[in-house]
């Protein structure tokens, strides 16, 4: 990764690109990104308009400890998933806390960590476009410090990826993914299709097999034993690929990966199970969300709700919206919508109210969002003096990967609502 001056100067934009929650003073001073982070100014007497998305400086620091040092305590390799925020700041903060390099879902993403310097990318998805593969080994002949592993779910992709490669100077390495069951996503169904499909690598020149991976939240019915049972199916397979010779002979160390923000600890049990291979093991975990955690969907689901004595997450978000009407006691509108706000995973939760004329901030106990507009969200209220026009209203979200991917700029602010860096997203 490069320097953090060098993070930074890439995503110096001008504030007059017009980012939502910005000052308009600040861009009319056509000031940076950076320069404005300098001013320190406080989020709710410094100029910003509302809605602003924020997130929690404090929080956002613990969990990046909090996943970091579990990862170090259960031995494992750490790529958490860089498309759950896509900004180069907080890979770097990542990769400070310990990660082995970065995850990516989709080619454009795996361009942007290299731009950003990223030196290790693990791309979770059989990998068959010839023009990203023909990018793919321009980097890896061009740095040999690059190192970059991809998915190979099937022999026909491996003929694809194969004939992409012909004549290149790089060899790709690849996982070979067991699929988590009928029904489940992407990955060879069973065992004798990963067989076939390492056969198939075998067969590439241009590729090189490295180990074995997947995803064990799509086991259909997901549950401690379901995911346990179907995780000790990806590490026998491992054992008996390297029993057989299947791993390239010129590898230094097998990969063996999985692990999404859901089960982590399942992860950590089985792969500390592993036997000793012929040679060292990578045990690559990739949970994403972990980075910004949430109000709903994974504060429900994170593994520290069974395992609470390793550590826990804190949501590190808060979209700051203000009350716009309120035509009834019973009725009230603040002004974020559906392009604003994240709700695959659910309605959004009122959480916090600021008063309007005193800055005093309380619970927001008796309000609810029960519908979204395209710029509004619908708020049914207990009291008539739960929210007044004017008033700040703080919603927490669920699913971290589509709040991200509505905002390109994103305070991060302190307990006294200081803004003391801006994170910009690269989707």
């Amino acid at each position: 990764m490069g320097s953090s001056d060098a993070v930074r100067g890439l995503a110096d934009e001008l504030v007059d690109h017009r980012f939502k929650g910005l000052p308009p003073d600040a861009e009319r001073a056509a000031l940076t990104v950076g320069g404005l982070a300098e001013q320190q100014r406080n989020l709710f007497t410094g100029g910003f308009t509302t809605p602003v998305l924020t997130l929690d400086a404090e929080a956002l620091e613990h969990n990046l400890t909090a996943l970091g040092e579990y990862a170090s305590r259960h031995h494992l390799a750490f790529a958490p998933h860089g498309k759950t925020c896509m900004a180069p700041q907080l890979f770097e903060r990542q990769l400070e806390h310990g990660a082995w390099g970065i995850t990516a879902a989709v080619p454009h993403q795996a361009r942007v960590y290299r731009a950003f310097g990223i030196r290790r990318i693990f791309l979770a998805n059989e990998l068959v476009d010839p023009a990203a593969l023909h990018w793919v080994a321009e980097e890896l002949a061009s740095d040999p410090d690059f190192r970059f592993v991809c998915y190979v779910d099937s022999v026909r992709g491996v003929h694809l990826m194969d004939r992409a490669l012909r004549g290149r100077a790089a060899v790709v390495d690849v996982v070979v993914e067991l699929g988590a069951g009928d029904g489940a996503r992407t990955g060879a169904r069973t065992e004798e299709d990963c067989r076939a499909v390492a056969d198939a690598v075998a067969d590439a020149a241009s590729l090189r097999l490295v180990g074995v991976a997947g995803y064990e939240a799509e086991v259909p019915d997901a549950d401690p034993e379901s995911v346990h049972a179907w995780l000790r199916r990806l590490t026998a397979l491992a054992v008996e690929f390297d029993k057989a010779g299947r791993f390239a002979p010129d590898l230094e160390e097998i990969v063996v990966s999985a692990g999404g923000s859901a089960w982590f600890d399942a992860v950590a049990d089985v792969f500390a199970e592993l036997p000793e291979l012929s040679r060292p093991v990578l045990r690559l975990l990739r949970s994403g969300a972990y980075v910004s955690h949430d109000h709903g969907w994974y504060t429900r689901l994170t593994p520290f709700n069974r395992v609470p004595q390793e550590g826990g997450l804190r949501p590190a978000f808060r979209l700051w919206t203000q009350v716009v009407s309120r035509p009834s006691p019973a009725q009230a509108f603040v002004n974020a919508g559906k392009r604003d706000v994240a709700y695959d995973l659910g309605l959004p939760v009122a959480e916090l109210v600021r008063d309007a004329l005193t800055g005093e901030e309380r619970p927001a106990a008796g309000v609810r969002v029960v519908k979204l507009s395209d710029q509004h969200a619908w708020l049914e209220t207990d009291s008539a003096d739960a929210v007044e026009v004017g008033d700040w209203v703080a919603l927490g979200m669920s699913h971290p990967c589509t709040i991200f991917e509505k905002w390109p700029l994103i305070p991060v602010v302190q307990a006294d609502g200081t803004v003391t860096e801006f994170v910009r997203t690269f989707f």
